[in-house]
């Protein structure tokens, strides 16, 4: 932002706080990027504690850190566990309620440690010569399964050891590739892959012996990349078998979806066995019943299709007969998990603007929800119920304990001091009719100490995936609270192609990402400016990132009239030049119905090139210098857009950063210049 904006700014609030004493606080950018964030519930085994991550920040230092905390679900009363000291993140309960969890405390390397319920010192479980990735107990207790990065074709872990040193001692630096992918997300390949293994735990809960290795050779990731975990595999409750997710690589990774579920025994006598063969689409989320006799995992049914319906499946372990739980639930299903009665499957999935979870019956394919309104991000099951985090738009994420259909509890208030004073924005979801009729939701957030007799500045914020949806939840790097604080009402339009309402309603934006969700928010915008007369219409600027990214740069060509001006993050500006700089290939190939050397036209018919001649807003450009998925190159060609037609426009580049920015003084760098931009355009 501009010194002379910010100025502006600060004199007009306190000129508002001299008059109005009993002003409230404005939410910042600063305070949203300190805020601690609680996550990863996990309930001990009788039931009487939930662990959980709590992520804070260091501002000054401009890095985060984990620890891990134990709420008593008795007396709800929180404290750190001393053992998080060095560093803690992911912890898990062993059978025995000793916990264990990832640290690099010790050499930089990261590894397994375990510590008690009192947490006041830590035992080093594994001394793996690679970093560990993720583990996961079995239910028996005497086997520890780890994730590790190796070079699939090396016999053992000393192989990649040897590899990997001699890499870093080669004074040549060029890379020969001879497959895709050459890079993928934010990292460029180095060839390895992560693989699992087994070790053996004794008395003491410490691994001894050599690992076993699990996936000899195998030409995959297991957890998948780049956002895979411990969900990803699931121990049978004898101890005896593993089943995890992962697709054959080969060559045709970049443009195959075609995840299968693989079994092996955890001694490592035999080779992984598919399971899932017969789906082509994507199989995921494995989890054994308490019992041991039924796998739930999730499933697609359309290969290449990534924002396919997942459904839940149940497949018999002795006779391996499968069948989908609920197949008449028209919504696409989070990693199942199983209730410790083995008679409830739970699973989380988006519904109509929230992230709730639900229940279903494995026997009737019953489905209930469990939470109402808001986002739930995360949970675990108890003896009798839930424990989960729980966020809406107004409101960060706090923890709440719940019996199966009764009353929820707040079992937290993190960040308290830090929000006291500070008001949100109220918000309030809408509907209206748009494309081919149908129903449309959508969000509008007031802005904080709103004045019913006055008129506000918009951010009109469209979501990205596309098949995503802007919902009710805290986020972090698009928040309309953000905008509410510096006195911007926000609209937010869940388009055709979003999630949560219907398969039918997601696949509506595939092979039409220019015609369908436009109508839906040009529908949505005057919906919106006829219900709240407090929104100012002729202030108001558009911004997106990913595929709100391309539709900025699409309405900047086709609807620009309604806007003062445009923020557009790592979005599109050529569909054709993406369909063969992007990674993950089946993306583009499914929404545009082929690859761009087959299907040219499908590429050229929604781009945002062919009606830049039409630009005339100011423009503000936002990229990741770490994007793959959607390369710089479209961010500073749209620049060179924009600056060549004498457009004013500002380029604002992280060359740090990926898809998102997520350091913590990048992302209030990035508010200052936004909302710098929309007050230079909105005054």
């Amino acid at each position: 932002m501009h010194r002379s904006c910010l100025a502006a700014v600060a004199a007009a609030f306190l000129s508002a706080t001299s008059l109005s004493p009993a002003l409230a606080a404005p939410f910042t950018a600063k305070l949203m990027a300190t805020l601690d964030r609680i996550d990863d519930p996990r309930v001990s085994p009788d039931g009487r504690y939930a662990l959980y991550d709590l992520r804070t920040v260091d501002y000054a230092a401009n890095k985060a850190a984990h620890s891990l905390w134990i709420v008593d679900l008795k007396t709800r009363t929180s404290r750190r566990l001393k053992a998080s000291d060095g560093g803690a993140s992911n912890g898990r309960w062993a059978p025995d309620g000793s916990i264990y969890f990832i640290s690099g405390r010790s050499d930089g390397r990261d590894q397994v440690f375990k510590t008690d319920v009192k947490g006041e010192t830590a035992t080093q479980v594994t001394h793996a010569d690679l970093d560990v990735g993720a583990f996961k107990i079995s239910p028996d207790g005497k086997t520890l399964v780890i994730a590790q990065a190796v070079f699939p074709e090396c016999p053992d872990i000393a192989c990649t050891v040897a590899k990997k040193k001699a890499k870093e001692e080669a004074k040549t630096t060029g890379v020969v590739y001879d497959r895709l992918f050459v890079r993928h997300w934010d990292e460029w390949t180095d060839g390895t892959r992560n693989h699992l293994y087994a070790l053996k735990l004794n008395a003491s809960g410490v691994a001894e012996g050599a690992p076993v290795a699990l996936m000899p050779g195998f030409d995959g990731d297991a957890p998948t990349k780049p956002f895979g975990g411990d969900g990803d595999f699931s121990i049978s409750p004898d101890g005896k078998t593993l089943v995890f997710s992962a697709r054959v690589a080969g060559k045709t990774e970049p443009w195959s979806t075609n995840f299968d579920l693989f079994a092996v025994p955890l001694d490592g006598s035999k080779k992984p066995e598919n399971l899932t063969e017969a789906n082509k689409a994507w199989d995921a989320a494995p989890a054994f019943s308490p019992d041991g006799k039924w796998l739930a995992y999730t499933a697609m049914k359309r290969p290449g299709f990534e924002a396919d319906r997942f459904g839940v499946m149940l497949r018999n372990v002795a006779t391996g007969e499968t069948k989908e739980v609920a197949p008449a639930w028209d919504r696409s299903a989070d990693a199942p998990v199983w209730s410790r009665d083995g008679k409830r499957l739970l699973t989380g999935s988006d519904d109509l603007g929230q992230h709730k979870v639900f229940a279903i019956d494995p026997a009737s394919g019953k489905v209930t929800a469990l939470t109402g309104s808001g986002h739930v991000g995360a949970f675990d099951v108890g003896p009798n119920g839930l424990v989960y985090a729980h966020d809406t738009i107004e409101g960060p994420a706090q923890l709440y304990a719940a019996p199966y259909g009764g009353k929820a509890v707040k079992l937290t208030n993190v960040n308290k001091d830090a929000l006291k004073g500070v008001e949100m924005g109220k918000a309030e979801q809408f509907s209206f009719k748009g494309w081919n009729g149908e129903t449309v939701y959508g969000y509008v957030v007031k802005p904080a100490n709103f004045d019913p007799s006055k008129k506000y500045p918009v951010a009109f914020l469209i979501h990205g995936g596309p098949q995503g949806s802007m919902a009710n939840d805290f986020h972090y790097r698009w928040n309309p609270q953000v905008y509410a604080g510096a006195g911007y009402a926000s609209v937010m339009i869940d388009f055709h192609g979003s999630t949560g309402y219907g398969q039918n309603f997601t696949d509506a934006i595939s092979r039409h990402w220019g015609d369908r969700p436009l109508e839906d928010l040009q529908k949505g915008w005057a919906a919106a400016l006829g219900k709240y007369k407090f929104l100012d219409g002729d202030k108001a600027c558009a911004l997106g990132a990913s595929y709100g990214g391309f539709m900025v740069n699409w309405i900047a060509g086709t609807w620009n009239a309604p806007f003062k001006c445009f923020v557009s993050h790592d979005g599109e500006v050529d569909t054709r030049s993406m369909g063969f700089t992007t990674e993950e290939l089946w993306f583009d190939e499914w929404e545009r119905g082929g690859t761009v050397i087959d299907k040219p036209e499908n590429y050229e018919q929604f781009n945002p090139f062919t009606h830049v001649k039409d630009w005339s807003k100011p423009m503000l450009i936002v990229h990741g210098g770490r994007d793959y998925r959607i390369d710089q190159t479209q961010g500073i060609g749209a620049f060179t857009l924009l600056q060549r037609r004498s457009i004013p426009s500002k380029f604002l580049y992280f060359p740090d950063e990926n898809h998102w920015v997520l350091k913590p003084q990048n992302s209030v760098q990035w508010h200052d210049e936004v909302l710098g931009w929309l007050g230079t355009w909105t005054k």
